[in-house]
C-alpha cells in the first residue's frame, strides 16, 4: 500500500516553523508530510491524519491551516515514541470511496501495530474505522466519549446520529462489546438505554462517570477503538462544534479520558470527531484537543505491557459466592495495581475452557464481596457464551 498516495502534505507553513522549534518541543520530534517528503512510518508507533468529511454532520471542512496541529506542535513531550503526521488525507468525489480509504488506511496501520490517530471529520468516520477491524476478521471493544448514542433509524442515512446503528446492524459483526462513556439521558431515549442493555452493551452517564472518573479506566483498558466526539464536552471548553451544549466534561475530565485510552495496551485506535474551525475564533477548542492528544501520547509512553494480567506477578484474590457454589477471581497487578476478574468461558473451536481476563476496579472487588455480580462480569460472561 503506497500511503503517500491517499495525502495531501501539510502546508510549507508547518515546515518553515520546525526549524524554530525547541527540542524538547513536539513539533521537532514528529516527521511530517510536506511537499517533497512523506515519513517513513516502519519506526512510529502513532501516526496522525486529518479527515476533512463532513458530509453526515452538520459541522463542516475548514480551509485554513489546521489549528489542532498549530497547538499541538508547540507542547513539549516528555519521552514521547515516535510520530508521524502523514498530512491531510484526499476525499473523494465519492463518498463510498472515502470510506473505503479510510477503512485500508487504518487496516493498514493497525496491522502494523501503528496507532493511526484521527482528526475528524463526522463522528460517522467511525463506521470506516470499525470496518477497517472487521476486515482484519478482528472482534473489538469500540468505546464511546459522547453525549449522544447516535444509533438512528434503519433506514437513516449514515451520519453522525446514525453511525452507531449501522455498526451494530453490520453483517457479519465484530462488535464483541460497544460501551458509551458520558451520555447524558435527556438526549437519549430510553428505549435506546434499554436496547443497549439489552444487547449486554454498557453506557455510563455523564454525571456517574463524572463523580467517579476512574471507572473510565479499566473501561478503556478494554477497548480496542475510541471515538471521542467533541460534543461531549461542555461547550465552556469546547464551543467549536455544531452540536456543543453546556453540559459534558470539563478540559481536566476530558484530558484524563484520552490518557486512560493512551495508556491501554490494548487500545490500537483513537480518533477526534466534530471539530469546526470555522467556529474556533479563539483557538479555546484548538488548544483543549491539542492537549487532550497531549495526554493521549503521554499515557502511550507509560504503557505497561499489561493486555492481561501476568499471573506470576499478581495477587490472586478468590471471593466466594452463593455460599461456596459459585466464585470469581480477581489479580491485581503488582506492577500498576491495575485489577481485571477471570470470567471463565467453553471455547467452542478450541473444544475446552477458557478464561478471559477482563479488566476492572477496585470497587468491582468490593461488589463482589457484598455477594453481588459486578454488572461487568455478566455482561461479559454473556457475551462470550451467547
Amino acid at each position: 500500500m503506497n500511503l503517500v498516495d491517499y495525502f495531501l502534505p501539510l502546508p510549507d507553513s508547518f515546515l518553515i516553523k520546525k526549524e524554530s522549534f525547541q527540542s524538547t518541543q513536539v513539533g521537532s520530534l514528529i516527521s511530517i508530510h510536506c511537499e517533497n517528503y512523506f515519513p517513513d512510518i516502519s519506526d512510529c508507533k502513532i501516526v496522525i491524519f486529518s479527515v476533512p468529511e463532513y458530509e453526515g454532520s452538520k459541522n463542516f471542512e475548514f480551509e485554513s491551516k489546521c489549528q489542532i496541529r498549530e497547538e499541538f506542535f508547540e507542547l513539549h513531550n516528555y519521552g514521547f515514541p515516535n510520530i508521524a503526521d502523514l498530512g491531510i488525507m484526499k476525499i473523494s468525489s465519492a463518498r463510498k470511496e472515502t470510506f473505503r480509504d479510510i477503512e485500508n488506511i487504518c487496516k493498514e496501520m493497525i496491522n502494523n501495530d501503528v496507532i493511526p490517530v484521527i482528526l475528524g471529520g463526522g463522528n460517522d468516520i467511525s463506521y470506516a474505522v470499525y470496518k477497517a477491524y472487521a476486515s482484519l476478521n478482528k472482534f473489538i471493544t469500540f468505546t464511546s466519549i459522547d453525549s449522544k448514542f447516535d444509533i438512528g433509524l434503519k433506514e437513516d442515512f449514515l451520519s453522525s446520529e446514525s453511525y452507531l446503528g449501522k455498526i451494530i446492524s453490520h453483517s457479519p459483526s465484530f462488535l464483541f462489546q460497544f460501551i458509551n462513556i458520558g451520555y447524558q439521558t435527556y438526549y437519549n431515549s430510553p428505549i435506546a438505554v434499554s436496547m443497549l442493555n439489552d444487547m449486554n452493551f454498557e453506557s455510563l452517564r455523564l454525571g456517574t462517570i463524572q463523580q467517579e472518573l476512574e471507572l473510565a479506566e479499566p473501561i478503556l483498558r478494554n477497548t480496542d477503538f475510541l471515538s471521542f466526539d467533541i460534543s461531549a464536552i461542555s461547550s465552556a471548553f469546547a464551543p467549536a462544534n455544531k452540536y456543543s451544549n453546556p453540559n459534558g466534561f470539563n478540559g481536566p475530565e476530558a484530558c484524563k479520558l484520552a490518557f486512560y485510552a493512551g495508556i491501554s495496551d490494548k487500545l490500537s485506535s483513537f480518533a477526534l470527531f466534530e471539530y469546526n474551525q470555522n467556529l474556533d475564533n479563539t483557538n479555546l477548542t484548538a488548544k483543549l484537543l491539542s492537549q487532550i492528544l497531549w495526554y493521549f501520547v503521554q499515557g502511550f509512553s507509560k504503557r505497561r505491557k499489561e493486555l492481561t494480567p501476568n499471573i506470576q506477578n499478581c495477587v490472586k484474590y478468590n471471593v466466594s459466592l452463593d455460599n461456596g457454589k459459585n466464585e470469581i477471581i480477581f489479580y491485581k497487578s503488582n506492577l500498576s495495581a491495575r485489577w481485571w476478574m477471570g470470567v471463565p468461558f467453553y471455547n467452542k473451536e478450541k473444544l475446552k475452557k477458557e478464561t478471559y481476563f477482563v479488566a476492572c476496579s477496585y470497587s468491582d472487588y468490593e461488589i463482589s464481596l457484598k455477594g453481588e455480580v459486578p454488572n461487568r462480569w455478566i455482561k461479559t460472561y454473556y457475551k462470550l457464551t451467547s
